[in-house]
């Protein structure tokens, strides 16, 4: 058994570094843009009366994807793109953009422990290597040309429609947010209060959409949201659910309000649909199979986000060895002391296992169809996913810890680090959700019954 990385793999890191190096670090310290990752950050980011992104905020990251997303020599993509498909710019083989699970978590997991800075800002999941979880459901439900409505041709400029998302995803013209969560449903999704009722108008067939949707994250630069809602069969049921393509400028769409958050600036909007009517070419997937649609990029970016939280952690760890060596109190380094020593010692073994648990669990999913990730490696991806999260947010306390009073300011990354990962405990499906996956496998509960149905529900 080799536990190795392929040496292609770490050619592209090494060519993926001297990449940030020559382009986008100059662009971090240019124009003093390094406010945006110094003790300013959070102020810097968040326009002060409204609590929402900054322009200038938004600008800088978009000229960074720019540069990340050039044609480099030889008419290869740029590193944005590398897990999409050739037709789309990408650098993986495969048609159906799987099979880099195990490269994107070592990428994402390095750039993680490189710490704060442009080329990767886990607060608003930017990096000069792209995700693209929501391409995922496009890819995975949208039409093509082939299987198009004949409402398609007026809806989507003549293309398919999956083709019509993606690209406008990836020239940045369509910015959807996330439509699921609800004021009084997240878990338990299957018993959203929000209904999609079928009708006519002018002459045209679609739904009469009324509800609310909390959670919104990028609404503030929407361009529309898939809107998740209720066509048949009763609450709780985990089918009669359909997703929607959603305009965000159509009558009876509000947004109500923004929530403030632990970490600023936020863009996390609550909306509300009174009656707001879509033709039925807005439909993503199929009519009642609305889970299936948003279950499309659960396992990738759950594997993903657990390297990114594990890389965050690295970099706690490691500074704070840094710190307890060099920092010298009463004449002799922090790191003599046990008290010091331990808490890091059982933070290193935990993060080197669970490394070896993450890069096993993704090449596992490249090596399977993904309709069978979920059955075979289902649990395993959720102890990935919780265990890093929860360990991040303890190497980022400890790390605090051992910094003394120079952790606690803003002047070191660990509150920053500590404040944004808090959210993946809940919002990635919270810790209770995640165990309660691996317990179904665990003690053997019918995967195809009621529990299943909950699980489909989550996220």
């Amino acid at each position: 058994m080799n536990f190795d990385l392929p040496p292609e793999l770490t050619a592209y890191i090494q060519r993926l570094d001297a990449f940030i190096a020559a382009e986008i670090t100059p662009l971090q310290h240019a124009n003093d843009n390094n406010r945006f990752f110094d003790h300013r950050r959070e102020f810097a980011r968040t326009h002060p009366d409204t609590g929402l992104p900054r322009k200038e905020w938004h600008d800088l990251l978009a000229e960074a994807v720019r540069r990340a997303d050039k044609l480099m020599h030889n008419d290869k993509a740029g590193f944005y793109r590398l897990s999409l498909p050739k037709q789309y710019g990408g650098q993986n083989p495969h048609g159906d953009s799987r099979g880099l699970n195990l490269w994107m978590s070592v990428i994402r997991m390095h750039l993680a422990a490189k710490g704060l800075g442009l080329f990767n800002d886990l607060q608003t999941e930017h990096s000069v290597v792209g995700n693209f979880p929501l391409t995922a459901m496009a890819r995975d439900h949208a039409r093509s040309l082939a299987n198009a409505l004949p409402s398609d041709a007026e809806a989507y400029q003549g293309k398919g429609q999956r083709d019509w998302l993606i690209h406008g995803f990836l020239d940045h013209t369509i910015r959807p947010t996330f439509g699921l969560t609800e004021p009084e449903h997240g878990s338990d999704a299957t018993h959203m209060a929000t209904t999609a009722v079928p009708t006519t108008r002018d002459g045209k067939e679609g739904y009469i959409i009324n509800g609310s949707k909390k959670w919104q994250s990028g609404m503030d630069i929407a361009t529309h949201t898939f809107v998740f809602a209720r066509t048949s069969q009763s609450s709780g049921s985990s089918t009669g659910l359909t997703c929607f393509l959603v305009p965000v400028n159509v009558a009876g769409f509000k947004i109500e309000s923004y929530q403030w958050t632990f970490n600023m600036p936020t863009d996390h909007a609550t909306i509300t649909l009174t009656d707001v009517f879509v033709p039925a070419s807005a439909i993503l997937g199929v009519l009642d199979q609305g889970l299936a649609v948003a279950r499309a990029f659960i396992h990738e970016n759950r594997i993903r986000q657990a390297a990114s939280s594990l890389g965050a952690s690295q970099h706690c760890i490691q500074q704070s060895i840094h710190r307890a060596n060099s920092r010298k109190p009463f004449g002799n380094p922090l790191a003599a002391n046990q008290a010091i020593q331990f808490p890091l010692v059982e933070l290193h073994a935990q993060s080197t296992a669970l490394r070896l648990l993450i890069l096993q669990t993704a090449l596992k999913m490249d090596s399977m169809p993904h309709s069978q990730i979920e059955e075979e490696l289902g649990a395993d991806i959720s102890v990935c996913n919780y265990w890093a999260n929860r360990l991040v947010c303890q190497a980022a306390d400890q790390a605090m810890q051992v910094f003394g009073g120079d952790g606690y300011s803003r002047h070191e990354v660990f509150e920053h680090i500590y404040r944004h990962h808090r959210r993946y405990r809940i919002t990635e499906g919270s810790e209770e959700i995640q165990m309660r996956r691996v317990a179904l496998s665990l003690f053997g509960f019918d995967l195809g019954a009621k529990w299943q149905q909950r699980e489909d529900a989550k996220l």
